[in-house]
């Protein structure tokens, strides 16, 4: 809204003196000048540093203040111009209506002028020959306050109602007598609180709303205007009703109380007619608004008095459509179901409540009365069929809106389950049925149909296929039984045998599908009735249906995937395997189809998995498709990039998996193929994606080794040479990737991503079986060097590898004394050594050095001896075994004797010192060596002579 500019003798009088004076005056109207000069249609003028300029002006000339009345005169001036510029922009942006984005920004750019305008005002001050400027101000910060509020920007328009606040309250109310003026006391504190409230200050909001009841200076638009912002404020508790819906509810029903004493109070202030309609009008309102609280809140009592209060009110009373909505609620509420019913036969007459209303209120009654109110509610939808004038296209959208609710997948399934049944009484009355007949209401009869049927699978997702079946019965009323319709009743009776199988009605399910493949003997007819043979367990007649399948004109080879799906369900593996072993005969005769081979064969496998003793089946399949990929190469059949990998990966696992299975039920053969498998998936996934699985291919030629290997005890035969020759090239390939692998660990330098030692370990063990076959001692001690030499050398592998060479059935001493030396030094070297670990390779060792260099070497035995005794010194009691150290004693001791017959004397005393050194570091030998120290006493006086 323009404002009319100021025109006093004052002015004239002091504008042409103020300008060339005062250099920021002539600045501030210099920039109102130029804003003034923006043609209004200037799609996107930059308005934001034109409003920073004029802010600063004033700034800089507040600190001038007090002004001169010309001076002030002139400010005033100079803000009714800019004020009255930013109008004509605005009505121009209406008008042109530009877009959102550039409206948005135009719009806080001109926010931001008239806040600047106001502030201008509000500098002046006073000025002699203004009248009511305080309330002039306050006009201009109001006004641009609901700009900022409209733009979301609460906070500046909180500061301009708060400004406009503080100048106004300097007026006595009084003392104005203008009705726009006292209008505007009123607008400003209601403004003020509308912004309170949405930067969620609702108590500030309240206390202001509660504070302009004292503004309302009698006039009935006065009371309308706060009565309807105290409704609004408990509309908005309710939509938003966030946290305590108790508490939610009762602010709501206080603020609705306020806004309905004032409505009450404001009767007396109505002077015309039309005031007391309004007021009327929105007394009814606010009653229906506190009726719905009440209801929310299960207050029924409360909302049944409302309801009275509004249906006796003077003039007739209120005949507002919700009025017995609301009423049948409560009374349902109340347990009262007679007057809920009558209230729901009352809106049946009542032509102003809307259909949707109407269903609205049936749902409800139908939710508290439940099957016993299904009568009823037969009665009541003949009633709107009645209003509907009992035409077809009436029907269809009663039925419509009844049925609505019934065709999802969620909801309340038994009030569902009452108005699907309800519907299914009404569409079979013969008066309705009546009314689709002939040619004229073809389009309805197929909506009328369409409804049926659609509700019907609804209740068929829901499981709930009894309802079902009887609403896809009733949908069949509504076909033509013409040629036309045999492919449309032939669906009809599939779907009937679905829901009878559902039901585990076998024999029923049986008559529709024959019915069924009467009308129409096509795929889906063959298939439903393999589902009846798989439900009445009679898996031969199922097989044999399969291949009544496969002769339909219409059959698709993903039948009989589905096929093997639906066997699986019902846990008939034959019948699946029959299933996808036809299907597969598909593909060797070159047929293409929907799904791939490598997708049917790896169905197929996961349904042979499911059961024990099927693994033979397992291992020939997995092979086939190993074979195929050979055959015809990785990407036709397995696909291309991820596909590939994917499938691969699949493979790879399952034959891993059931290659370990077999391992733990000691079936090393199956082991064996498995993981043989195994390692040629993984070869296929490392040439595809470089060393990510080099890893699992090593593990599973190692492991195929191993399981060949274990197969003899299983088999009671030794491997045959190819058998040999083929565990060296699985474990040669194995090797290379081992040694590829802690290279690559080694020169990353991490420590924690070293290999897994029982890996390397079991790789080392089996190869030195494999060696040993061949009798290459050499590279059985290349591979225990190098095993030594490794991070996964421990001194358990070691002892294992080394008593294997040693008494096992090809034993290599080399290696034998190799690994058991560097066992010992190992464990002796550890925090807390296991001495008898160590007894056990000391004794080893000396059988080993006594066996094979004792005639040549007497000192390589002496020397284990001696490295004992070290070992031994300085340990407690019974830390090393005793009777392992009484041995070590006494065979020391005797190994004299035959020295001693020889003549070998230094030999033999060497032998009795280690003997008599060893007794004295075992407990219990203190008599045993002092016999010792005499014989050799003895031994030397005898031999002294000679």
């Amino acid at each position: 809204m323009r404002i009319a500019e100021i025109s006093t003798p004052e002015l004239r009088r002091a504008q042409p003196d103020a300008q060339p004076d005062d250099p920021l005056t002539s600045q501030i109207e210099s920039l109102v000048k130029q804003f003034e000069t923006i043609p209004v249609t200037h799609p996107r003028p930059e308005l934001s540093p034109l409003a920073a300029d004029l802010r600063r002006c004033l700034s800089q000339l507040a600190e001038r203040a007090p002004f001169p009345n010309s001076l002030k005169l002139h400010l005033w001036k100079l803000s009714y111009r800019l004020w009255n510029s930013c109008v004509d922009r605005s009505n121009a942006s209406s008008i042109c209506s530009p877009s959102s984005s550039s409206s948005s920004s135009s719009s806080e750019d001109q926010a931001k002028l008239r806040h600047v305008a106001a502030d201008m005002l509000s500098l002046a001050g006073s000025a002699a020959g203004v009248p009511s400027p305080e309330v002039k101000t306050a006009f201009f910060y109001h006004k641009t306050g609901i700009i900022w509020h409209d733009l979301k920007r609460f906070d500046l328009a909180a500061d301009c109602f708060e400004k406009a606040t503080e100048i106004i309250s300097k007026v006595d109310v009084g003392t104005v007598k203008d009705a726009g003026q006292r209008k505007l006391f009123l607008d400003l504190q209601i403004a003020r609180s509308r912004t309170a409230w949405e930067v969620s200050d609702q108590i500030l909001a309240v206390t202001l709303l509660n504070r302009s009841k004292c503004l309302l200076f009698g006039s009935s638009d006065h009371y309308i205007a706060l009565a309807n912002q105290y409704l609004a404020f408990g509309k908005s508790i309710l939509e938003t009703n966030k946290g305590n819906e108790a508490r939610c509810f009762k602010e709501a029903l206080k603020l609705m109380n306020d806004s309905l004493d004032l409505c009450e109070k404001a009767f007396s202030t109505a002077r015309m007619r039309q005031e007391t309609v309004n007021l009327k009008g929105l007394k009814s309102k606010i009653l229906r608004f506190i009726a719905a609280v009440h209801l929310q809140m299960e207050e029924y009592e409360n909302v049944i008095k409302c309801v009275r209060i509004l249906r006796e009110s003077e003039g007739g009373g209120d005949n507002h459509p919700s009025l017995p909505v609301l009423a049948m609620k409560a009374w349902l509420g109340l347990g009262r179901h007679d007057e809920a019913e009558k209230e729901l036969r009352g809106m049946v007459v009542n032509k102003g409540i809307p259909e949707g209303v109407w269903v609205s209120a049936v749902e409800a009654y139908f939710q508290s009365a439940g099957t016993a109110g299904a009568e009823t509610a037969k009665g009541v939808f003949l009633g709107l069929l009645g209003r509907c004038h009992v035409s077809a296209a009436a029907a269809v959208t009663v039925v419509h809106r009844v049925i609505g609710g019934t065709s999802g997948s969620g909801g309340d399934v038994d009030g569902s389950r009452v108005r699907a049944k309800v519907v299914a009484e009404l569409v079979s009355d013969d008066r309705v049925i009546a009314l689709f007949s002939g040619d004229a209401t073809a389009k309805e009869r197929n909506a009328m149909h369409a409804l049926l049927w659609n509700c019907a699978a609804g209740h068929f997702q829901l499981k709930d296929y009894e309802t079902s079946a009887e609403m896809f019965e009733k949908s069949m009323l509504f076909l033509p039984c013409d040629i036309e319709g045999r492919a449309v009743r032939a669906k009809g009776f599939r779907v009937l045998c679905l829901c009878r199988l559902g039901l585990s009605q076998l024999d029923r399910a049986e008559e529709y599908i024959n019915e069924a493949h009467k009308l129409e003997p096509n795929i889906a007819s063959a298939f439903l009735k393999f589902k009846v043979y798989l439900q009445k367990n009679d898996h031969s007649a199922a097989i044999n249906q399969i291949q009544a399948m496969t002769i339909c004109l219409d059959f698709a080879p993903d039948f009989l995937l589905l096929s093997a799906h639906e066997a699986v369900a019902c846990h008939a593996l034959p019948v699946a395997v029959a299933s996808l072993s036809n299907l597969l005969n598909f593909y060797a005769l070159g047929k293409s189809t929907a799904t791939s081979e490598v997708v049917v064969l790896r169905t197929l496998i996961t349904i042979l998995s499911q059961d024990t003793g099927n693994e033979p089946e397992v291992v020939k399949f997995i092979k086939h498709a190993n074979d195929r990929a050979s055959e015809i190469g990785v990407d036709c059949y397995f696909g291309k990039d991820e596909v590939a990998l994917r499938e691969l990966k699949w493979f790879a696992v399952t034959s891993w998996n059931c290659g370990t299975s077999a391992g733990k039920k000691k079936n090393f053969v199956l082991c064996a193929e498995f993981l043989r498998l195994a390692s040629n998936f993984y070869s296929l996934l490392v040439d595809m994606q470089g060393e990510e699985h080099s890893l699992l291919l090593c593990k599973s030629l190692i492991f195929t080794v191993c399981a060949m290997i274990a197969s003899e005890n299983e088999r009671e035969a030794s491997l045959t040479e190819i058998e040999v020759k083929q565990a060296l090239e699985l474990l040669e390939r194995a090797g290379k990737i081992l040694k590829s692998l802690s290279t690559r660990m080694q020169l990353n330098d991490d420590k924690d991503a070293a290999l897994e030692p029982d890996l390397n370990f079991i790789y080392t063990f089996s190869a030195y079986n494999i060696h040993g076959r061949i009798n290459d001692s050499r590279s059985q001690q290349i591979l225990v060097k190098n095993f030594v030499s490794s991070r996964a050398c421990t001194p358990g592998y070691l002892l294992q590898i080394g008593l294997a060479a040693a008494q096992g059935p090809r034993p290599n001493p080399e290696v034998a004394f190799l690994a058991l030396s560097q066992c010992l030094s190992q464990l002796v070297s550890s925090v807390s050594p296991d001495y008898h670990n160590v007894s056990l390779i000391v004794r080893k060792l000396i059988a080993l050095t006594s066996i094979y260099k004792g005639d040549t070497d007497d000192d390589a035995v002496y020397d284990v001896y001696k490295q004992a005794y070290r070992i031994m010194i300085g340990l407690k009691e019974g830390e090393y075994p005793t009777e392992e150290g009484k041995w070590l004693v006494t065979t020391a001791w005797n190994r004299a004797a035959i020295p001693i017959r020889v003549g070998q004397l230094d030999v033999a005393k060497k032998w009795m010192k280690v003997g008599i050194e060893l007794a004295g570091l075992v407990p219990g030998m203190e008599t045993y060596r002092a016999c010792m120290e005499d014989f050799i006493r003895g031994f030397d006086k005898k031999f002294a002579q000679h």
